[in-house]
Parts: structure tokens; sequence; C-alpha cells
């Protein structure tokens, strides 16, 4: 696991108004935080924040926090990034304060491998239902992604969380868990033509009166 070092300046102010206009000019808010600790703001460079999550590792890199002024050796992993709902860009973030020697719990991406037989020879969908698990482990142990070949699977097969495996670490996600599965492909439905039943004719029942009653004259006359 890489460790990405990450410089930074204390945040005199807090709040909305300073975060925004910090954002203006390339500054990105953040926070770090650990067990027993006070937590202390500051600020970085957004391109600088944006090239440490775009690494290998990803989110779960370890961050080499230094600050401007301060000598304290601080690692750390990121717990939380605050994005704008419209364009995804990065508001906030938190950094949670760790020991390289104990044992931390992380979300690891599952990136699944090949395309399922099901889906390739039989039209099934594959529906990818977990993308992350969670992992414990050293954070210099944290993998970046668990990958899983999913090429053998039918349509009615699945794969769980038990059948992931890591060489180091343990997966704390329930394994009865469904990360990926194949379901039978989607059935259009021809909506049936409804069949409009032929109108009955009318009965001519005033006509056959009336011409009844023209019949009981005319004999009358003849009488």
């Amino acid at each position: 696991m890489a460790i990405v070092i990450l410089e930074g300046k204390l945040r005199k102010l807090t709040g909305k108004g300073p975060a925004k206009r910090s954002r203006r000019v390339g500054i990105i808010p953040g926070i770090i935080y650990g067990e027993g600790e006070s937590s202390i703001p500051f600020e970085a460079k957004y391109d600088d924040f944006q090239t440490l999550i775009h690494t290998a590792s990803g989110e779960n890199v370890i961050v080499d926090l230094k600050l401007e002024g301060d000598s304290t050796d601080r690692k750390a992993i990121i717990r939380d990034i605050q994005r704008d709902p419209i364009n995804g860009a990065v508001l906030h973030f938190d950094l949670h304060h760790i020991s390289l020697t104990e044992k931390v719990t992380v979300n690891v991406p599952v990136l699944l491998l090949g395309i399922p037989t099901g889906v390739k020879d039989f039209g099934g969908i594959l529906e990818h239902t977990m993308r992350e698990v969670e992992v414990e482990c050293l954070p210099t142990e944290i993998p970046p992604k668990i990958e899983v070949d999913v090429s053998a699977l039918k349509i009615g097969d699945s794969i769980h969380v038990g059948d992931l495996s890591l060489t180091k670490g343990t997966i704390v996600t329930s394994p009865e868990r469904s990360v990926a599965t194949v379901v039978p492909p989607a059935v259009e439905e021809v909506a049936k033509e409804a069949e409009v039943p032929e109108a009955a004719e009318p009965e001519l029942v005033g006509k056959e009166k009336e011409g009844e009653e023209e019949e009981a004259k005319e004999q009358e006359k003849e009488k």
C-alpha cells in the first residue's frame, strides 16, 4: 500500500463562508481526527487531493499529512469525501489518524472479471449487487480492490461474499450476501389485441309493431 504525502495548513477560519471562498481559489477544506484526539481543521490544494485519490490505491491510500509549521507525524486514511451532487467536485474530506501497526476496517471495491456464460450464450443479465465489502487489515495491507472471475456463471448462478478471497486481511461483511448474479433475460410482454365483440343488431320492436298495426287495418278494410 502506497503512502502519499499531502501538504496542508491549519485553518484559522471555519464555516461555510470561509470554505466557499477557499474553494474558489483551488483550496479544499478537510479535517483530521483520531480516537481520543481533538479534531484538527486544515486545508490543502484541490489538485493535490485529486492526485492523491487517483493513485492506484484510490480512496484507500495512506495519507502522510504534512501541516505547515507542524512537525508531528500523522498517517491517516480517508474516511469521508463530500462531493457536489451536480458536478461531483470534492467539497470537503475527513481523515482518520491511524497507527500503521494497528488494524483498521475499510471498504474495498469488488471488480468483476469476464463475461458470464449465462450472458454471452443465453442472453442473461449480470447484476452487480454489491460493489464493495468491508475488510479488516493493517493499513499497509489494504488491497486496492478484490477481483472475482464471473465468466463461469450460468443463468441463476451467484457469487457471494464467502466466495471472495484475500491474501492478507479478513473480509468482515456477511459471507451470505450476494455480490453478483446472472438473471434471466427480460421478456417483453406483447399486449394482446382486445377482441371487440360484434355489435348485436338492434331489435326493431317499434317498426315491427307498426307493421303489425297496418296489416290489421288492411284486413279490416277487406271485410
